[in-house]
């Protein structure tokens, strides 16, 4: 089992802990890397509203009339102005709301999820704190906290649960995110260079996933 240290708030050494083989060290392969493109697609598509919309010509206005008589004009036939080949006709195959998601078997998500939290781990990007909380929002104690961790790129923040003070002292602070165990995914893991858990959040992770 890989064993990593524990830190205070201050970045103190207080302890050691180990992690389960299971979750934080899990080969990862080219088969395996494609898994967890699948999964990034399939979150990124969850989060597509889907709203873009366009008129068929049953939708725009006019053409209740015959433009004009069928024969004996010179010009083409026509028999209404909502046809698609006139300007302000209707959209041919055009976009309409639609839902852009789709699922994966719950194994392939949870094995990508492994993979990326090993490779945080064995990157040295993964850090465990003895504990994540504030008395109160407060946005200078969280710039504190990245100041002494050195951290100067985005950092994800797993608590055990979500906590309203950790949350919104955050909140603030570009490329800084903090979320709950039971949120964790694999895109926001890949998309933040840091990874901070707390011990609890490790045990709540443990306890789900195996």
């Amino acid at each position: 089992m890989p064993t990593v240290s524990v830190y205070n708030m201050t970045n103190e050494k207080v302890g050691d802990l180990e992690l389960n083989d299971e979750i934080f060290n899990v080969e990862m392969n080219e088969k395996r890397a494609g898994l967890i493109h699948q999964v990034v697609v399939m979150q990124l598509a969850s989060r597509r509203l889907g709203t873009h919309s366009t008129k068929t010509r049953g939708m725009v206005r006019g053409g209740g009339r015959k433009p004009w008589r069928q024969k004996g004009t010179g010009r083409a036939r026509a028999g209404s102005r909502r046809s698609p080949l006139w300007r302000g006709g209707g959209t041919i195959f055009g976009p309409h709301p639609r839902s852009y998601a789709f699922n994966m078997p719950k194994k392939q998500r949870r094995l990508a999820l492994k993979c990326v939290l090993s490779d945080k781990l064995q990157s040295g990007d993964l850090i465990v704190l003895d504990n994540l909380d504030f008395e109160a929002p407060k946005t200078k104690q969280f710039v504190k906290l990245l100041d002494d961790f050195n951290v100067e790129k985005r950092a994800l923040f797993i608590t055990d649960e979500p906590k309203e003070n950790v949350q919104k002292s955050s909140n603030n602070i570009q490329g800084v995110k903090a979320i709950g165990a039971l949120g964790l995914n694999v895109y926001d893991i890949l998309y933040h260079d840091k990874l901070f858990l707390t011990k609890d959040a490790v045990a709540k992770i443990e306890e789900v996933f195996i």
